[in-house]
């Protein structure tokens, strides 16, 4: 950010026009006074008794507020301040330090003062401000313009500190700082421009404001305390950093909102607690962060981690870390990796599971499955991937039952999904249709082989049915049977033998195709193969096991031919919910 300054001879000059009041006006002058002028062209801190914060008005430490106005606006002949600017410490303040709409073109430096009331910088316009370890019942400073910029540092308010609109060409500074204004704003800086806000070890009663803040830094406050109101503790929304936001160790109660913000580098919660429960903890929600956003270290979110439509670098996490089950909003997040943290898809599905898309009014969320599945094909998980792409397909087609009005309509919808679940993994392993396909084939060769042990095959011939050969084998060699066909009464099989056996030992079978269960059962299941044992066999359903393998004959054929349009439509991407 640019602030535009005239510092020179004739801006100097025009400032001290201002003050009106002369040295006289303020004669006879308090003690502290009196030193304070003494020691006025030094340049060095002018500390009044042992330079500590005055714990009761000692008369050799109080000084005017208007006093310091004076000095501040330029002083007088010979009552000017140094080019260093104004430099007490240890001074019990008196009255309201009231430099509203004033231009201090040096350094007011008012460390470990205590001052009556609040000061009031209100749209003043000065180069720094230093109030470290000074105890006040509050900042006035709204729409102020600095230069440098504003330190508490260790300070004590009891009170506001009011910046809003200000612009500050250094630091918001108040580490170790405490801020104490339960009822309101602890610091209310919205629209705040400004290098860094750094709150590191930072005690705040009170909203923390900064919506609309832009920062070409850090917004930093680590280890410290912030105690909202009404459930509210950080509100952040559309911040603009170039830097990192960092809650590192931060304990908080209430919710930190940083929506539509823009962070360019890291969003640091190691350690940090928020308590906030049945309400918020950290809303992130459409936020950008360009780096990595932490949660890690002990950190705890006691209430809703939302995600909803941010845009992420990488996430590092654990799992100890994560929100309780239906705090958690990642519905159209988006995010490049994860590191030093689970990666795999049972943790990361225990992740997801954390969201209740019920809570918020709906049925079922499928962008956070697909944003996961990705990561994980970019990461080189390809099966963790198909993994929880599988549980979405699952999840999505129970919401979409659920929806749906007709009783029928929903046993129809669970017949399939059931059917495309066991058989394709909904679309996402067409492959598996193979698996089906082999297993079924193999039962189909341990039937038909069994028929055939049994003599439950017969020729898919009416040709050969009517033939000798085949109807004599049906009758032992012991029995004797009239044909009408032929004058040979006599059997063919001897005692023990069935009827294929014998058929097969025929001479006039040996040009006959002999019968392969293996390729029976192959030429049965798929409906483009064609290896001619389905024309010139079939089972006998009037032997033994005949039954069993002419009903599963069927039932095969009618499964290969469904078994393998599911495989094709699962190669297809039909089947996938879209």
């Amino acid at each position: 950010m640019t602030l535009e300054w005239r510092f020179g001879a004739e801006a100097e000059k025009g400032s001290w026009a201002t003050a009106t009041a002369r040295l006289d006006s303020f004669r006879p002058l308090l003690l502290g006074e009196e030193e304070v002028i003494a020691t006025l062209l030094t340049g060095h801190f002018d500390r009044l008794g042992d330079g500590s914060r005055p714990e009761n008005p000692d008369p050799a430490r109080v000084i005017r507020a208007s006093f310091l106005r004076f000095l501040m606006l330029g002083g007088d002949e010979g009552c000017r301040l140094h080019e260093k600017g104004i430099r007490i410490r240890g001074a019990w303040i008196r009255d309201i330090l009231d430099l509203e709409a004033c231009r201090v073109f040096r350094d007011i430096g008012l460390n470990d003062c205590h001052f009556e009331a609040t000061p009031i910088l209100r749209a003043a316009i000065i180069n720094r401000l230093f109030l470290d370890g000074s105890r006040l019942p509050g900042l006035q400073a709204e729409r102020l313009e600095a230069r440098g910029g504003i330190y508490l540092r260790g300070a004590e308010v009891n009170g506001e500190v009011n910046l809003a609109q200000s612009r500050l060409g250094g630091n918001l500074e108040c580490d170790g700082a405490t801020i104490l204004n339960p009822s309101g704003y602890a610091l209310r800086a919205q629209s705040l421009e400004v290098r860094n806000v750094l709150l590191r070890g930072a005690t705040l009663r009170g909203v923390v404001a900064l919506t609309g803040a832009r920062l070409t830094a850090d917004l930093d406050a680590s280890g410290a305390t912030v105690t909202g109101r009404e459930g509210v503790a950080i509100e952040a929304n559309e911040v603009e950093s170039r830097g990192s936001v960092v809650l590192r160790s931060t304990r908080i109660k209430g919710v930190v909102r940083l929506m539509a913000s823009q962070i360019d580098g890291d969003m640091v919660g190691s350690g940090m607690v928020i308590e906030n429960p049945g309400g918020g903890a950290l809303d992130l929600s459409r936020t950008t962060v360009k780096g990595a956003f932490f949660l890690r270290r002990g950190a705890k979110l006691a209430g809703t981690l939302a995600l909803t439509g941010a845009s992420i670098g990488t996430i590092h996490d654990e799992a100890a870390c994560w929100p309780q089950p239906g705090d958690l909003l990642l519905n159209r997040c988006r995010y490049g990796a994860f590191i030093d943290g689970p990666v795999d898809a049972e943790s990361r599905l225990d992740w997801l599971a954390r969201q209740t898309p019920q809570r918020w009014s709906e049925d079922f969320w499928p962008q956070p499955y697909e944003q996961l599945a990705t990561v994980f094909r970019e990461m080189g998980h390809g099966e963790d991937a198909r993994t929880v792409l599988v549980v979405k397909e699952r999840l999505q087609r129970r919401a979409r039952r659920a929806r749906a009005r007709s009783a029928v309509w929903r046993a129809m919808l669970a017949a399939t999904d059931g059917i495309l679940g066991l058989t394709l993994a909904y679309g996402r392993q067409p492959l598996l249709a193979l698996v089906w396909l082999f297993l079924f084939w193999l039962l189909g060769v341990a039937i038909f082989g069994y028929a055939e042990r049994q003599g439950a095959v017969m020729p898919n011939s009416a040709v050969v049915l009517r033939a000798p050969e085949w109807t004599l084998c049906g009758i032992e060699k012991t029995e004797q049977r009239s044909l009408i066909a032929t004058n040979q009464t006599q059997g063919l099989a001897i005692p023990g033998q069935n009827q294929l056996a014998c058929f097969r030992e025929r001479w006039e079978a040996s040009s006959y195709p002999a019968f392969s269960p293996w390729m029976y059962s192959l030429d049965t299941l798929l409906p483009v193969l064609d290896m001619g044992q389905r024309t010139f066999w079939r089972p006998n359903p009037s032997k033994p096991g005949g039954r069993v393998a002419i009903y599963y004959f069927y039932f095969q054929s009618i499964v290969g031919w469904a078994l393998s349009l599911l495989a094709v439509a699962g190669f297809s991407g039909l089947v996938k919910s879209s």
